[in-house]
């Protein structure tokens, strides 16, 4: 598989089990930039792959419109396609962020229009297996779970085995200096 960008909201507080558990599950996705969010929160993806100048300034833009944004993860849910996440709480400012990028992105519908328009915001901690369901991977977060997390960065990221690094970076609610 060839790599890919995503845009997506890190979040610090669960990085290190995040980390550890995709080491788990393909140590090739274990990026070497300590920028990187292996722990985060998909605004949108996947992105343009060459993003032009103009792309990455309507995405600060964007960024700096957006106030940090408050959740609790402490819920776990499962897609039918196994993937076990947590669900943030409240998620009305990521659905809205992801609302405005997909309006500024049209070309680019979240995970390329697979799941339709109702996205759920998640964070990815596990998938299902023989040996993994919810109760496994709620045993597992245990003790680090439930979290309250201020999401205050957008990241370009690019995902691809051996590869992954944060292309740029951007503050909520910050206009770059000048």
């Amino acid at each position: 598989m060839t790599g890919h960008t995503v845009l997506q909201l890190p979040v610090p507080a669960l990085e290190a089990w995040v980390r550890e558990r995709t080491a788990h599950y393909d140590a090739g996705f274990v990026s070497a930039d300590p920028r990187f969010g292996h722990a985060h929160i998909t605004a949108l993806g996947p992105f343009a792959p060459a993003p032009s100048a103009a792309d990455l300034e309507t995405v600060a833009a964007l960024a700096a419109d957006t106030p940090p944004i408050e959740v609790r993860l402490a819920d776990l849910g499962q897609f039918p396609n196994g993937i076990i996440h947590l669900v943030p709480d409240p998620d009305d400012a990521l659905r809205d962020l992801t609302a405005r990028l997909v309006a500024a992105f049209p070309a680019w519908p979240p995970y390329g229009g697979e799941f339709g328009s109702d996205v759920q915001p998640h964070l990815t901690v596990d998938a299902a297996a023989e040996d993994v369901d919810l109760a496994s991977t709620a045993v597992l977060l245990a003790g680090v779970v439930p979290v309250d997390v201020v999401l205050d960065r957008l990241q370009l990221a690019w995902w691809e085995t051996d590869r992954c690094h944060v292309v740029a970076e951007w503050a909520l609610g910050r206009r770059p200096s000048c």
